[in-house]
């Protein structure tokens, strides 16, 4: 039985490397991607009269609690979810709801729930979802709680694993579990079979990230 009360985590993580200086963080990195699906959402749901940055805050907010939900459930602790709306809350159970489906398919052995990690070598950080023995082998998991799986998880995959390897961490499997906030949903999942072009891709734009802090575009 759970025997302690955790509280739910909304600040942004501070990635430094082993010398305290500041890294950006992997979606940072990412966030330099050209996303032309989010203009068309947007323009969606500015048509039907919703407002697209606070229903984006809406679902990082259900994401973070699912996500703390999961971590709660791998820990065995109970967490204090009174800052949530009941709405937020019903949506983020759905999505636990959801993993729980997938988890009674496999055998999970949890290593790392929630561990940020820092790359020296290429300077960036990244926080770990779920690094687990699944089914008897080293697994990545990353779960994500939107409406599809698109191509830039991809490329944050390939950049957690290369942390998971640099600090000593066995990857032999890697997988992005969609967990649905809506109960009709449950889960999608997809294998990535070789992350090594992704990274190539990810490497990129680290560059690129570096070299206009350099010259100081903002």
């Amino acid at each position: 039985m759970a025997d302690r009360i955790k509280q739910v985590s909304r600040a942004h993580i501070r990635y430094k490397d082993s010398n305290g200086k500041n890294v950006p963080g992997a979606t940072t990195i990412t966030g330099l991607l050209n996303k032309p699906y989010l203009i068309t959402w947007a323009n969606r749901l500015g048509l039907e009269g919703i407002d697209s940055t606070k229903y984006r805050d809406e679902a990082a907010e259900i994401g973070t609690l699912a996500h703390a939900m999961i971590q709660a459930h791998i820990q065995g602790e109970l967490l204090d979810t009174s800052t949530f709306s009941q709405a937020q809350i019903d949506q983020a159970e759905n999505a636990v709801l959801s993993y729980f489906e997938w988890e009674r398919q496999h055998t999970v052995k949890p290593i790392l729930v929630e561990s940020p990690m820092v790359s020296d070598a290429c300077g960036y950080g990244g926080t770990i979802d779920l690094y687990c023995k699944l089914d008897g082998v080293p697994t990545l998991v990353d779960f994500k709680t939107g409406k599809a799986i698109y191509d830039e998880y991809f490329v944050q995959l390939a950049a957690y694993v290369n942390l998971l390897r640099e600090n000593g961490y066995a990857v032999d499997n890697v997988r992005i579990l969609r967990i649905g906030r809506d109960e009709t949903e449950g889960f999608e999942e997809r294998v990535v079979a070789d992350t090594s072009t992704y990274f190539k891709i990810f490497a990129s734009l680290l560059t690129v990230y570096y070299a206009k802090k350099e010259v100081g575009w903002r």
